[in-house]
């Protein structure tokens, strides 16, 4: 359903080069220019300027491309609906590794009991890398905690939890009250770049005039396993989320540090292209999963 200039648009927002637009969509960067050119008139718009050498969108362009990158969206989950309107219902979304793990099993046991036909694929991944695939239409929403451009995506509150310090049982910050700046000589062991676990930390540090590289000892992981077995074995402390570590706080298998003067609080977002036409849906299905 897509006008072809609007696929070469995304290609070109895509790859900010014309000559890779071009080989992305097999065709010559001469055609890639026609296209952008024809769309600009036909918006009365410029979309792309150079700044030095770097193309970059203007205004308008990336007005067009939130547009653009919805109604692709919706192309894409139409063409789902119409090729199984006879068969079971398909439903891929993402959710960051705290979510994924920790609390959409219970939500999605509830839905798959009452919809047990339904065709489901979770991708579970950090926040950046989930922006990245509902941006190029690749998920239907995505359930995140990290931080996101609001102006981008229609997003509802799926969650609030609190950001805790953890150690283990026996270490000597176990139960005590302490300052964010207080840890700086501790070893912190923090997930990978893109998490937003790992985000909302350095946002509370940097309020506070420190950074992660405060930290002289900093351990990283991508896996929430590991981090938690590493704490356990007295590696060091971390920051997680509290759905992550609450089985583990109650039977004292770790160790709490009260962190007194951060408010580590933090919304979790349940989110969609904005503008799509199956945001009915999609706030069906938030009903659906929502704790």
């Amino acid at each position: 359903m897509l006008d072809h200039k609007v696929e070469t648009f995304l290609a070109v927002c895509r790859t900010m080069n014309y000559t890779r637009a071009a080989e992305a969509l097999h065709i010559t960067q001469p055609a890639v220019s026609q296209h952008i050119r024809a769309l600009e008139e036909e918006y009365n718009a410029r979309f792309f300027t150079y700044r030095g050498k770097q193309l970059s969108l203007t205004e308008a362009g990336e007005l067009f491309l939130r547009t653009a990158s919805a109604a692709r969206h919706d192309d894409v989950h139409l063409r789902e609906l119409l090729r199984t309107a006879s068969g079971r219902r398909t439903l891929q979304f993402g959710a960051t590794l705290t979510i994924g793990e920790y609390i959409m099993p219970a939500a999605l046991d509830r839905l798959l009991r009452a919809e047990p036909d339904l065709r489901l694929r979770m991708i579970v991944a950090n926040t950046d890398a989930l922006l990245e695939r509902l941006d190029a239409g690749e998920l239907d929403f995505a359930v995140i905690e990290g931080f996101f451009p609001r102006r981008k995506y229609d997003a509802m509150v799926y969650d609030r939890q609190e950001l805790v310090a953890v150690c283990a049982p026996d270490h000597p910050l176990a139960g005590q009250r302490r300052s964010l700046g207080s840890l700086l000589d501790q070893r912190l062991l923090v997930r990978e770049p893109g998490s937003g676990t790992r985000e909302m930390l350095e946002r509370a540090l940097h309020e506070r005039g420190f950074a992660l590289t405060d930290f002289p000892r900093l351990a990283e992981a991508g896996s929430l396993g590991a981090i938690k077995a590493m704490v356990l074995a007295g590696a060091g402390i971390t920051f997680c989320f509290e759905s992550v570590v609450r089985a583990e706080l109650r039977r004292g298998a770790l160790g709490r540090i009260r962190v007194e003067d951060a408010d580590l609080s933090h919304e979790f977002a349940f989110l969609w292209q904005k503008n799509s036409v199956f945001a009915p849906y999609y706030r069906e299905m938030y009903q659906k999963l929502k704790p």
